[in-house]
């Protein structure tokens, strides 16, 4: 950063340039024939001078300074309450320009984060927006393509009537879950659903989602079971039905996207203070250039994961946001065609 010469510097500057020159100017002028007594003379003038003048010009400086850049500072702390009792303990011995240089770029640095913050939002806002007018679309067309065949003659055709009912239905009950889904993300983004914190034994819940589990699997002919023959039971603190819900969500994404008598492996991992859990499975996997959006509502990979998979598409964005309300992280890995891994963490009490 350039530096600059300081107030006080500059009116010592002045003053000793003024007090020089009436020096220099008494010294060829002055009427005394002895040297000594006209330099001695000369000498008091010059320091009578000099410090008065150094008052004088430091005085009008200050003020000089002082006014604009009191007009710097209310521009830029004009929202703040200490705006006041920064420029009355402003310190002028120092390299006022400067630090106001400083300030004024750590402020230009500030505010660029926020409209790079705003950007990325009203950005996020539009994808969102878009992503649900699309999920909401497919099943409302659905749902009135059923109906308006049913009203138009084929509700007395027996071979359809009872047919397109049924997917009418289950249209409904994709929206339904897309709504619930989205109602659980609002309420864990506003803290409206405060967490119970308790202590379980991981192991258990593990066992209890598994057995839960089981029929789902069956379908795909797909085994669900501990990396580790015999894990052992470890202790946590978190909402139970939360991870719970953790479990859930990750198991059966497992199972939809593995392979048919494939297998969905959970792992324990003692971390001092936390415990790393991991859900892996062998099917199809995700490509590198998706996994930074994996979590993101809606969001789904191209071929490999698509709609004819159902879900409401929020499970993973959920288990994201389930995870960081206990303040944990979550990681995944995946190598395509090989199977995905699902880590997260879990407190100790």
């Amino acid at each position: 950063m350039k530096k600059y010469i300081t107030p006080k510097q500059l009116a010592f500057i002045s003053a000793a340039a003024i007090a020089a020159i009436v020096l220099f100017v008494h010294l060829l002028f002055a009427g005394f024939s002895n040297f000594s007594i006209r330099t001695s003379y000369a000498v008091g003038i010059a320091v009578c001078i000099f410090i008065p003048t150094y008052i004088i010009v430091f005085y009008l400086l200050k003020q000089y300074i002082y006014q604009k850049i009191k007009l710097i500072y209310k521009s830029i702390h004009k929202e703040k309450t200490n705006t006041s009792s920064k420029m009355e303990s402003m310190d002028f011995s120092k390299d006022i320009i400067e630090e106001t240089e400083k300030e004024v770029n750590e402020w230009a640095s500030q505010q660029q984060k926020e409209i790079d913050n705003l950007k990325s939002l009203e950005e996020y806002r539009r994808n969102f927006l878009g992503d649900i007018s699309h999920e909401l679309k497919t099943p409302l067309f659905n749902i009135q393509g059923y109906i308006h065949t049913l009203l138009d003659g084929a509700l007395y055709d027996e071979n359809i009537n009872r047919e397109y009912l049924k997917r009418a239905a289950t249209n409904t009950e994709r929206l339904h879950l897309i709504v619930e889904d989205l109602e659980v993300i609002s309420r864990l983004e506003s803290g409206e659903n405060p967490l119970e914190i308790e202590t379980f034994d991981l192991l258990k819940l593990t066992d209890e989602v598994i057995e839960e589990m089981e029929m789902v699997a069956e379908k795909k002919k797909i085994s669900i079971d501990y990396r580790e023959r015999n894990p052992k039971p470890y202790q946590v603190s978190a909402d139970r039905e939360s991870i719970r819900q953790i479990f859930t969500n990750l198991i059966v994404n497992s199972i939809k996207y593995g392979k048919k008598s494939g297998s969905t492996s959970i792992a324990f991992f003692d971390m001092d203070e936390y415990i790393l859990v991991e859900i892996a499975d062998d099917g199809i996997g995700i490509e590198k250039k998706y996994l930074p959006h994996i979590f993101d509502r809606f969001y789904r990979v191209e071929k490999s994961r698509n709609r004819s998979k159902g879900g409401s598409g929020l499970g993973l964005s959920i288990v994201k946001h389930i995870v960081e309300a206990h303040g944990n992280t979550i990681n995944v890995r995946s190598d395509f065609g090989m199977g995905t891994t699902f880590g997260f963490t879990i407190k100790k009490p």
